[in-house]
């Protein structure tokens, strides 16, 4: 009987040295090495930009978008990608005056082309912009803007006929059953 006295008697003491361990452990938290906050940025970071370019002349935006690419890339700014959207095609009617008789008709197209930039550091921004509208063509419109979810979707140009593939696909599966 002795023997099992003595047994229970160090299991509690070695169960109470380790509830001080665990406890102790709880106490001051989790050790983590001082290289993980120095990897953080200590300037202040926008989150992911689109640089958006508007304009009637496609080579003159086209060679504007490859000299802002240019440009970040000196800065040591990250260019995640650039694109361009499909063209806007507008008619533009001029009538004479005080009547409804058309003196002249324009066909216009409007091109975009789009640059994003990701962890732009709040002091390279202002760099950026300066450079940027100072370069800025004749009949080029520029606007910076968050990137949100919606612009992803204008990016993409929907296909007719695949469109057409697949609504005659579901006819076709419609009229099996």
């Amino acid at each position: 009987m002795f023997g099992r006295a003595k047994w229970a008697a160090r299991t509690y003491t070695e169960c109470k040295k380790w509830s001080l361990c665990i406890n102790s452990y709880r106490r001051y938290g989790i050790y983590e090495p001082d290289y993980l906050e120095a990897m953080k940025s200590k300037i202040p970071l926008y989150n992911t930009l689109n640089i958006q370019m508007r304009g009637y002349d496609f080579p003159v935006l086209e060679n504007y978008q490859r000299f802002i690419h240019k440009i970040a890339n000196c800065l040591d700014i990250d260019v995640e990608d650039g694109w361009a959207t499909p063209g806007q095609k507008l008619k533009v009617q001029r009538f004479k005056p005080q009547s409804t008789v058309v003196d002249s008709e324009y066909h216009l197209t409007i091109y975009e082309r789009n640059i994003q930039v990701t962890d732009l550091e709040s002091t390279a921004l202002p760099l950026l912009l300066q450079c940027v509208a100072g370069s800025l063509p004749e009949g080029v419109k520029l606007k910076i803007h968050e990137h949100q979810p919606e612009h992803e979707e204008t990016r993409y140009v929907p296909d007719h006929e695949l469109l057409t593939l697949k609504s005659e696909l579901e006819l076709m599966t419609v009229k099996k059953k």
